[in-house]
């Protein structure tokens, strides 16, 4: 029996694949569950439909990706930290307060984009990556400094 997939389903395929199954397995596990729907025009032309729309929903999301890297390449923040009598700095810096900063620049980023792999624990100048789409990034300079009393 010929399906076209409604969902992806490991090991058999993903959305819009049209697989050849067992009659049994469509019509006891894949139809009822919502994984599949029997090959049809329609059911065929509903699936398409489907894709299309996933499609155009990503290609918007990419072309927001676009403009926010458009303003974010070249951005520059100041992060200031206490730093003790050997000149060591106290604490870190971290992905929270990158997208702090950001946010006060009136950026606002979702901290899970920011790519950093491990907090900045040395003053100086650094170029962090922020993912905003599997195809589009940009790069902020973070100068961490000391703190003026």
């Amino acid at each position: 029996m010929k399906v076209v997939l409604t969902k992806d389903v490991e090991g058999w395929g993903t959305i819009g694949d049209v697989i050849e199954v067992k009659k049994g397995f469509a019509r006891n596990y894949l139809i009822p569950r919502g994984l599949a729907l029997e090959l049809t025009e329609e059911n065929k032309r509903f699936i398409d439909n489907i894709l299309a729309q996933k499609a155009r929903k990503l290609q918007r999301e990419k072309e927001k990706a676009f403009e926010l890297a458009k303003k974010l390449n070249g951005v520059e923040i100041e992060i200031e930290r206490p730093i003790g009598v050997t000149g060591k700095m106290y604490g870190s810096v971290t992905i929270s307060d990158i997208a702090e900063k950001l946010k006060e620049k009136g950026i606002e980023i979702d901290k899970k984009k920011i790519m950093l792999r491990s907090p900045i624990r040395n003053l100086g100048s650094y170029n962090i990556q922020v993912k905003l789409h599997p195809e589009v990034s940009a790069t902020i300079k973070v100068h961490v400094v000391p703190e003026s009393k």
